[in-house]
């Protein structure tokens, strides 16, 4: 059992998408989504410059990956099961247009892109990381993000990749909360941004395909 951390800089409700009962990493982070396995935990990390201030040392959200399917498996499982997860990015509620199955693969092996927070730009990368990444235990702070233990904190800090005493101590930490698992406990911490932005899906793309490198 691994753990994964990273910064998470653009809370915006694509990536970690949290919403319909299933937090779901398919865009973004293709390193983390090649590498992870089922029963790993991924957990993002808040970012001095968020729309909150400095909030580096606070957990925006944590998933324990309890499937891994291929972008093309995804985009079925979507299609059968999790439908409001297709993006539109017409739609009035902000979780439809932050669907992150992006890929539609029904028309062949080379998959159309679904209108989203991404564009053809973005496709290398996305597609790169091959997997989705899904969980049903998760737990998804956004815009009210709790703050690390500091003893967990120092821990994490001290290794680019956890070790197993690390993750043990972060699992018993993030179980032991009085938080309901599986449930949107704060908003995405851009969600203002999105329906307030011009331009926004362009500059989304942009500064994706930035942090990705």
């Amino acid at each position: 059992m691994n753990l994964f951390p990273y910064t998470l800089r653009y809370d915006d409700g694509a990536a970690p998408n949290p919403f319909w009962g299933v937090c779901t990493l398919t865009l973004r982070k293709p390193s983390i989504r090649l590498e992870a396995e089922v029963d790993d935990w991924v957990i993002g990390m808040g970012s001095v410059n968020s729309p909150l201030g400095d909030i580096s040392a606070s957990l925006v959200y944590a998933m324990k990956v309890t499937s891994k399917l291929t972008l093309q498996e995804y985009d079925q499982f979507c299609r059968t099961f999790l439908p409001r997860k297709l993006p539109d990015w017409r739609h009035r509620d902000h979780r439809v247009r932050m669907g992150d199955c992006v890929y539609n693969y029904a028309a062949g092996k080379t998959p159309k892109m679904r209108s989203s927070i991404h564009a053809e730009e973005n496709r290398k990368k996305d597609l790169r990381g091959k997997y989705a990444l899904l969980s049903k235990q998760y737990y998804y702070f956004g815009d009210r993000p709790i703050e690390l233990p500091g003893a967990l904190r120092d821990m994490l800090d001290r290794a680019p990749r956890p070790d197993t005493e690390t993750t043990a101590k972060f699992i018993d930490w993030i179980e032991a909360l009085d938080y309901r698992p599986n449930k949107v406990l704060g908003q995405p911490q851009r969600k203002v941004e999105y329906e307030e932005t011009k331009g926004i899906q362009v500059i989304s793309s942009a500064r994706d395909l930035a942090e990705d490198e």
